[in-house]
């Protein structure tokens, strides 16, 4: 599957990505001389970064139904900054095993949490692990939903940090509106997105796996503690402060996002006032004209 994503770049003309030049600078340097690369990051809706397009404020797009009153009603009782979100959004399924250490892991943090568990990863939790949630809910101390509008989770003046997959949409996220995270990466490009959170960004830790790839709830407990407790996260979300500002900027008028979006609709344009262009799909063609 990520081989097939370069499979073809020596014959586009642009590659748009979404992220933005100061994330990834060294990355976008030296990909920029063997492809046609330009960051057109971070594409999450305006209202949640530069705020000059007034109607832009959802995705338009949810994979499943979100308990968005819940979730919000549930985290304007919080105080600041104390609450723990936990998502691994739609595609990540965790062993039971593995389901069991981070809900003890989050219960043990004696922290405030989120956490999003798909309804058919539900069975998975330990035995009696909402019941218990349930008898100490007048605490407060944690809300399990199917579902979740995360970029306003996210935004909630009650998150403290994220607990996440890093998938690359949710890194972006977490960037975009400052959270600093705890990393438990899976698969594919996640570990590496751990990595920038960890030592590059500094803008998180990274939950380390035992010899099994599980991740003990020791583990978890631990690094919710470094992230909202300890000197060492101070400056994590001064990071995460100071990259939410960056990402900001690169989508505002004049950043470095906003002048590559520009420069392709330039050049695209340009090329439309004397040709047709036709765009390819397996055996099917377009033919898109552009008017006055």
């Amino acid at each position: 599957m990520l081989a097939n994503q370069f499979s073809n770049l020596d014959k586009v003309d642009w590659v748009l990505i979404n992220s933005f030049y100061k994330v990834e600078k060294e990355v976008v340097d030296r990909m920029s001389k063997l492809y046609p690369i330009k960051t057109i990051g971070p594409t999450i809706p305006s209202m949640y970064l530069d705020k000059r397009l007034h109607d832009d404020k959802e995705y338009d797009l949810s994979v499943f139904k979100p308990m968005t009153n819940e979730c919000l009603n549930w985290l304007n009782h919080q105080p600041i900054s104390s609450v723990v979100y936990v998502s691994f959004v739609s595609l990540a399924k965790l062993e039971a095993e593995q389901m069991e250490e981070l809900a003890w892991g989050l219960k043990n943090s004696n922290k405030n949490f989120l956490w999003v568990v798909r309804s058919t990863e539900e069975p998975k939790l330990p035995k009696n692990f909402l019941e218990e949630l349930k008898c100490t809910s007048g605490n407060n101390k944690g809300l399990v939903v199917s579902w979740c509008p995360q970029l306003q989770a996210l935004e909630h003046e009650s998150i403290g940090c994220f607990l996440t997959h890093c998938g690359w949409n949710s890194t972006l996220e977490a960037i975009s509106l400052g959270v600093p995270m705890v990393a438990m990466p899976q698969w594919s490009d996640q570990p590496t997105n751990a990595k920038l959170v960890k030592d590059v960004w500094e803008m998180g830790v990274k939950a380390k796996q035992d010899e099994k790839g599980i991740v003990r709830r020791e583990v978890i407990e631990e690094c919710i503690k470094v992230v909202m407790e300890e000197e060492r996260g101070k400056l994590i979300r001064e990071n995460a402060k100071k990259w939410k500002e960056l990402a900001r900027n690169a989508m505002d008028g004049g950043g470095s996002s906003e002048k590559k979006i520009e420069e392709f609709v330039s050049k695209v344009v340009t090329i439309s006032l004397s040709h047709k262009i036709y765009f390819e799909e397996a055996d099917l063609y377009f033919a898109v004209s552009f008017p006055d």
